[in-house]
Parts: structure tokens; C-alpha cells; sequence
């Protein structure tokens, strides 16, 4: 009876431990573990949440932003999905450029880990990386808002115009 209260003590220190070293992880440390790459993610991570059990997430950054890689990617300021090994499904608030279009991505997959390769799913079509583009994580420039966009052509055009001529 005393060895079972023991056994029984020593299982419940255990998980004590786990729980602690879970909590104090970082997103970083998550993905390593689950066989993706560090740079997935930009740098800027200010809180994360992440369900050990269903391996649902959710990465907050302090802003959207954008991260060059062999093209770019554009970061929602929430980016959500599940976490399986080497895979990130359901995946929200991640866009890849492509022909000056943006396309959501919908899952990342990394491939056989001796292959070099991983894969972006963007609907009708996966995108090709290299593995070693995403070994650490990226700087992630703020996204120009609409209005600057729209406000720096206006100032455009007005100084075309003084010019006497129009480019609009």
C-alpha cells in the first residue's frame, strides 16, 4: 500500500514537470519538437496559446507584417491552425505572394526532412521551398495600410499635375 502511495507521489510530480516545461515553452520550441522548421513564423511573437491535446494554436504578433523569403509572406497580427508532426493544417492569417497576387496559405507540410523540402498548400496549387529558407525566423516589416498607399499616389498625381502632366 505505501509502494502505491509512492508510485502514485512520484507520477504526480512527473506530471507536475511536464505541465511547468509546457507552460514555459516557446513557439519555437513547440515547432522543433513537432518536426518544423523555426522560421515558419516571424520574428515579433508576442503571446501564444497552444492545446497540447488537439494541438490547436493561436500566434499573436504585435502587427500584420510581411517576412521575405524566396517570396513573401504576409503575416495576420492572429495566425491560427493545428499542429501535427511536420504539418500545420487548418492554418489562418498567413498569405504568400505569387505573381503580385496574394493567396492564403491553408497547411504547411514539411517533407521527408532529408529532402530539403517543404510545401505550402494554397488551395489549387503547393509552393516548393526549400527547407533551409525557414531555419530561423525572419524580420517581419509592418504592412502599409490602404490609406498610405492611396495618399502617397494622390501626392503622386498632385505633383504630375504641377508638372502639367498626368501618369494616373
Amino acid at each position: 500500500m505505501i509502494r502505491i502511495i509512492q508510485i502514485l507521489i512520484l507520477c504526480l510530480s512527473i506530471a507536475s514537470v511536464i505541465s511547468i516545461s509546457t507552460d514555459n515553452e516557446s513557439i519555437y520550441e513547440i515547432l522543433q519538437e513537432n518536426g518544423l522548421p523555426l522560421g515558419i513564423f516571424p520574428k515579433g511573437v508576442t503571446k501564444f496559446n497552444f492545446d497540447g491535446k488537439t494541438g490547436r494554436f493561436s500566434v499573436y504578433l504585435t502587427q500584420s507584417c510581411d517576412a521575405k523569403y524566396e517570396t513573401e509572406l504576409r503575416y495576420d497580427a492572429n495566425v491560427t491552425g493545428t499542429i501535427s508532426y511536420a504539418h500545420i493544417g487548418d492554418l489562418s492569417g498567413i498569405s504568400a505572394q505569387d505573381l503580385f497576387l496574394w493567396f492564403p496559405v491553408k497547411g504547411i507540410r514539411v517533407d521527408v526532412p532529408s529532402s530539403g523540402l517543404i510545401y505550402f498548400d494554397v488551395g489549387v496549387v503547393r509552393k516548393q521551398y526549400s527547407l533551409s529558407l525557414f531555419d530561423t525566423p525572419r524580420d517581419c516589416v509592418a504592412v502599409r495600410g490602404e490609406n498610405e498607399v492611396q495618399s502617397s499616389m494622390l501626392s503622386l498625381y498632385q505633383i504630375d499635375q504641377t508638372l502639367g502632366r498626368s501618369i494616373i
